[in-house]
């Protein structure tokens, strides 16, 4: 057997000599080149044109994210980025998993470290996954998005046939730039009082969220304002201080109309390699009136679930989260399960809140998809809707066919043709309880129909 060709990439020359130590460990790998940049990684690949290429993240001349999208523009190529874990690099690593990166593990800090032998596991299992994958799918960008799911709901209620609906032709999309977060959340898709779909643009909220605002910069506005307008009579005035400790309240975005807090239907979602694309995908085109909450477990390290979090909700309507312990679930916004801990919904006085729990992994995960599955079924009283997404393994599988036996509305699993790994979706299909298989770009649409029901 002709072992797969690795290009490693990193500026440090000693990084890319324990990487290739690592990789070479398994004979089914070999390293085919080394490059010390982002440009001379393009031009390795197109001359190389290898299996697989390990890229890291901060790099001069041209960095790993600019790499990256100039590979799966000019030669799409299964890459694993290797990622620090400060905030900037578990934020540019969630860039570079929307930008088409295959997959990214944690970079070993010397070849001394302790967690070294775990790291090179890691990296070996990701490349084998990589390299067996036929199919590796190019970057989602941003800005390329599918026909507004209004227009598919509209012709599914007039034509009484949403399972017949004709599937979207795909557009490859070319990997660009990402622009800054522009939504529209004035346009309701949700029934009003007389139970019809509304488009007509409504007042909007006394309060948005602006990515990158920080929810303290009117109040020194406030204060130069008063402050110059107390040189017109001299007498001082003094700012309004807010205490350091107090948070801004949390506004949400197109709340469902009623108490949010009072909801009938509910989401679950759990996906793995690939998940960051596909909940992308998903999450930001739900509309801002979505009258249920979204809970996700995306197998991740601790860190990187804040990030994703925070970098979904820069883009979508919905107010996303990293779940915190005994919170409120609300409708209208996406929880992503912490990593490092399990994410189970719980029910109190009052309505329903979230448990975090550190019980031993489950599938070889923390958090599991099985886990935050099984805990939805006893709550019958809900109309649930579980959806499994690319990703290696069976994690959700066992969950999401309890779900089934227990009354569930709705379980999804993502069609092969949309997956970066289809092992999860398989799981879940061969296990018997799906009921939709679709392909990613019609996983939203979906669920806005079922809400309507």
């Amino acid at each position: 057997m002709v072992p797969y060709r690795v290009l490693v990439v990193d500026d440090s020359g000693f990084m890319r000599k324990i990487i290739s130590d690592l990789i070479i460990q398994d004979p089914q790998f070999t390293i085919v080149a080394t490059a010390a940049n982002g440009q001379e990684a393009i031009e390795a690949v197109l001359e190389w044109k290898p299996d697989a290429v390990t890229l890291d993240l901060e790099m001069p001349l041209m960095n790993g994210i600019e790499a990256l999208q100039a590979i799966m523009k000019e030669n799409p190529t299964p890459v694993i980025m290797l990622s620090g874990i400060s905030e900037d690099n578990t934020r540019e690593t969630i860039k570079a998993l929307q930008f088409g990166a295959f997959d990214f593990i944690r970079k070993p800090s010397n070849a001394i470290s302790n967690d070294i032998h775990q790291v090179g596991d890691f990296l070996l299992e990701k490349l084998r996954t990589a390299v067996l994958t036929k199919r590796h799918q190019p970057a989602i960008t941003i800005h390329e998005k599918q026909a507004p799911v209004i227009d598919e709901i509209n012709q599914a209620k007039q034509q009484n046939a949403a399972a017949s609906e004709k599937p979207k032709q795909h557009v490859e999309p070319t990997p660009a730039p990402l622009p800054t977060p522009v939504k529209d959340r004035d346009k309701p898709l949700f029934p009003k009082e007389d139970g019809k779909l509304g488009l007509q643009r409504s007042a909007p909220p006394l309060h948005t969220k602006q990515s990158g605002a920080n929810p303290g910069d009117a109040a020194p506005d406030k204060a130069k304002q008063a402050a110059s307008s107390s040189k017109l009579v001299g007498k001082p005035v003094q700012p309004e201080l807010k205490p350091q400790s107090a948070e801004p309240p949390i506004v949400r975005r197109g709340a469902a109309s009623g108490s949010v807090t009072s909801f009938k239907h509910i989401v679950a979602i759990g996906t793995s390699t690939g998940g960051p694309r596909a909940l992308h995908e998903v999450i930001t085109s739900l509309p801002a009136d979505f009258p249920a909450p979204v809970l996700i477990v995306q197998h991740m390290p601790p860190r990187f679930t804040k990030s994703l979090a925070q970098r979904l909700d820069s883009f979508s309507e919905l107010q996303v989260v990293e779940a915190e312990q005994g919170e409120r679930v609300k409708a209208g916004v996406v929880y992503i399960a912490p990593g490092g801990y399990h994410m189970e919904l719980c029910k109190e006085t009052g309505g329903y809140t979230i448990l975090l729990t550190e019980q031993p992994l489950r599938n070889g995960h923390r958090p599991s998809v099985d886990v935050l599955f099984e805990s939805l079924t006893p709550y019958r009283e809900l109309k649930r809707h579980a959806v499994i997404m690319t990703g290696m393994g069976s994690d959700g599988a066992k969950g999401m066919k309890l779900l089934a036996e227990c009354g569930i509305e709705t379980t999804i699993a993502e069609a092969e043709e949309t997956c970066v790994v289809y092992g999860m979706p398989r799981s879940a299909v061969e296990a018997g309880c799906v009921n939709k298989i679709l392909p990613l770009q019609h996983i939203a649409s979906q669920l806005v129909q079922a809400m309507l029901k």
